[in-house]
């Protein structure tokens, strides 16, 4: 992957994929949709109100995904030092934010009928508040400093202490007696059989893919950005040396 660290082949290769992964987007979105609004059916106890898991589920799981890429290239960049590490990091944390907020919105109106509040200091519920703080608190940080270089390997620092937050996330349920639901996608694996009906498992894997195809434009079309944004940096501090 060295070669892709360069950023004219990271620019060239992006420019292919980046039609391809907005009209995989936009394909499995309306694939998704339609099978979530239409094709599956209600819950016999949560009636309509559980199509809101076809958003909430894929923006939680890419809320995780996408802080767990920020760790892999905070790794990249403070061992390796590639720049387009750190620069993907900048370009993913508000997409990471914004799957976190969407994924606490939802899980607020899914909550307030279901058990009757829109929020408890649950430990699933939390942890994934203190995600969402995490990625606010990295984009507060990396703009605090006036050398890009120190703000990008500052927030580096950041995303991997924060990253101890992922498995708290993911075995919460496990781990305490919370109010949210057990995982219902990981029992597949331990029982051999879904917690949840099948037929609600096509539209909810649709969309989780969606979502992950939705994710890689936001990050090819964001690090392109970031990127662009670096050489007029370059050129405007060479201008003013000049």
């Amino acid at each position: 992957m060295h070669r892709y660290a360069n950023p004219t082949r990271f620019l060239r290769l992006s420019g292919v994929l980046l039609p391809w992964a907005a009209g995989l987007a936009l394909v499995l979105f309306a694939a998704g949709l339609w099978l979530a609004l239409v094709a599956s059916p209600e819950d016999y106890q949560q009636g309509a109100t559980v199509r809101i898991m076809y958003i909430h589920v894929p923006s939680a799981w890419m809320a995780l995904f996408a802080y767990a890429t920020m760790a892999v290239a905070s790794i990249v960049a403070l061992v390796w030092r590639h720049p387009l590490a750190e620069l993907y990091t900048k370009a993913v944390a508000p997409v990471g934010a914004g799957f976190t907020a969407v994924c606490l919105a939802t899980g607020s109106l899914w909550g307030a009928p279901m058990w009757g509040t829109w929020w408890v200091w649950d430990a699933r519920l939390t942890s994934v508040l203190i995600l969402f703080f995490l990625y606010l608190g990295y984009i507060a940080l990396v703009n605090a400093f006036d050398d890009p270089a120190r703000g990008l390997k500052a927030g580096s620092i950041l995303v991997l202490v924060g990253s101890v937050n992922l498995p708290i996330i993911k075995w919460s349920v496990d781990w305490w007696n919370t109010l949210h639901q057990p995982a219902s996608i990981s029992s597949l694996e331990r029982i051999g059989t879904p917690a949840i009906d099948p037929s609600m498992i096509a539209p909810l894997f649709t969309m989780a893919a969606a979502f992950t195809a939705y994710f890689a434009w936001l990050a090819l079309l964001r690090t392109r950005a970031e990127i662009q944004e670096r050489k007029i940096q370059t050129l405007r501090l060479a201008m003013t040396r000049g």
